[in-house]
């Protein structure tokens, strides 16, 4: 089939890659005319494991193509995906205003009948917009019937479909390729039940062992893509607040995780404390969807507190470190690992460590920083971040070896599970620190080896566990 996607960020590049990859014609469309350029020299704007080499299979198969002119993009696909970034706006909602004028490009190019899908993440109501601007422009190109359905004497024709993405950063093209469902909203007209039965033929491939397409109206496919984001943001937070009641009363949460997991209503998705959400996804849309509400005349009591709990528990290890080493710490040095928000990605928007390293730096300290991949993006963003602070760039360092950076330092923060620091040398860490101390984010570690190596350890909800079994249980 003729594709095209507009957008040639996080979901434009991994939806190109992976429908070229089934065998699909795709062309992928950005204005951005500098990235157009990186991208067909073969490098890759963003991290994301497998991503390179299935854009760089699909190029020299003739299967993908980028491009930034939209009159060759829009006149090539059959299917035409918006792709584009929604970010939040300066009032909390999401900025429409790249898939809008996505859209009013294609109403004044396409020819036929087209199925323009939005694929980025946007509000109920989106795809009407899209709809009211794509008939706009062909009443202003002369055509009066814009969307009947059926092509008359060259007449466009068209129809939108909702097909939000579920790609996790880190593991998105598994995600794609292997799907737990495709949701695909229409309209119940004839070119509604045309444009399904052209979508269900894309997805066909991903559908041989058996059906994970969910079929509904517009409205439904775009608020349930908020919903299982706001959904799994309610998991983390939940389960952060209760880490930090089982520090206070000498629980360990990674025994309450296991226990509460191991029931099959609740399962251990998504129940593991730590230093709270980041990315580009949660915040905006939990965001997002609060403000949607608001328009309604409705306050989400239960996703405001996610939210005020999230935004508080990107705090938590600084509140550790200053109840270690108390609340003056100007000229002390911090080692950090991890800075991207997850791993496996290069992700630095919303990162927690973000928060964490300028408190740090008002506080007078200095940081020493490693990550396997996100090094690049960090100097970037710290640099904004760091702007407003006297020298407050000039106390970041960023080591290429994650051991080089304890050098001196007072104590070792963990704010990313890499798998690269699950194993460490722990005799190693305590050598290179001046107080033999971990602060634990995401309770990577086993306080009771951590314990044996000699260094003291502080994680999230995990206070209990430095107490042994044998003598909790008083044998």
């Amino acid at each position: 089939m003729k594709v095209t996607i507009i957008g040639a960020g996080y979901v434009g590049l991994v939806t190109s890659a992976c429908l070229a990859d089934i065998g699909n014609d795709v062309v992928c469309l950005d204005i951005d005319v500098n990235k157009i350029e990186f991208l067909n020299a073969g490098g890759v704007p963003i991290y994301e494991p497998g991503l390179q080499a299935l854009l760089l299979a699909n190029r020299q198969a003739g299967r993908l193509r980028f491009t930034s002119e939209a009159d060759l993009a829009i006149a090539h696909g059959d299917l035409v995906f918006i792709a584009t970034s929604t970010p939040e706006g300066e009032d909390g909602h999401a900025d429409l205003k790249n898939v809008l004028a996505a859209a009013q490009s294609i109403g004044a190019r396409m020819t036929g009948f087209t199925v323009v899908v939005t694929k980025s993440t946007v509000p109920v109501g989106t795809a009407e917009k899209v709809h009211v601007l794509l008939d706009d422009a062909l009443h202003a190109r002369g055509f009066a019937t814009a969307h009947a359905g059926r092509e008359e004497k060259g007449q466009p024709t068209f129809s939108v479909v909702s097909n939000p993405e579920f790609l996790k950063e880190g593991a998105a093209v598994a995600d794609f390729m292997r799907p737990d469902r495709i949701v695909i909203g229409t309209t119940p007209d004839a070119a509604g039940v045309r444009a399904l039965a052209l979508m269900r033929q894309l997805y066909a491939p991903f559908n041989r062992h058996h059906e994970r397409t969910l079929c509904m109206d517009l409205r439904s496919a775009e608020f349930t893509k908020y919903a299982a984001n706001a959904m799994l943001a309610t998991r983390i937070s939940l389960m952060n607040e209760l880490a930090n009641l089982a520090d206070k009363v000498g629980v360990d949460i990674e025994r309450v995780r296991q226990g509460i997991g191991a029931d099959p209503r609740i399962g251990f998705g998504f129940l593991y404390a730590g230093t709270g959400y980041g990315g580009s996804c949660f915040p905006k849309d939990v965001q997002a969807l609060i403000r949607t509400a608001d328009d309604c005349g409705q306050t989400l009591k239960v996703l405001q507190a996610v939210q005020e709990t999230n935004h508080a528990q990107k705090s938590i290890l600084l509140e550790k470190i200053e109840a270690y080493f108390g609340s003056e710490l100007q000229g002390r040095t911090f080692a950090m690992w991890g800075l991207a928000f997850k791993p496996n990605t290069d992700d630095m928007r919303e990162a927690p460590s973000r928060v964490l390293i300028r408190a740090l730096i008002e506080r007078g300290v200095r940081v020493q920083l490693h990550d396997p991949v996100a090094m690049e993006q960090a100097q970037q963003v710290l640099a904004l971040d760091l702007a407003d602070i006297a020298d407050g760039a000039q106390r970041v360092s960023f080591y290429p070896q994650a051991l080089n950076a304890l050098n001196g330092a007072d104590a070792l923060v963990i704010m990313t599970e890499w798998t690269a620091y699950r194993s460490p040398d722990f005799a190693a860490i305590k050598q290179g620190l001046r107080h033999p101390i971990i602060f634990d984010g995401r309770n990577v570690y086993d306080p009771e080896v951590v314990g044996e190596a000699g260094l003291q350890y502080e994680g999230v909800g995990r206070r209990c566990a430095l107490v042994h079994d044998k003598k909790e249980l008083n044998i």
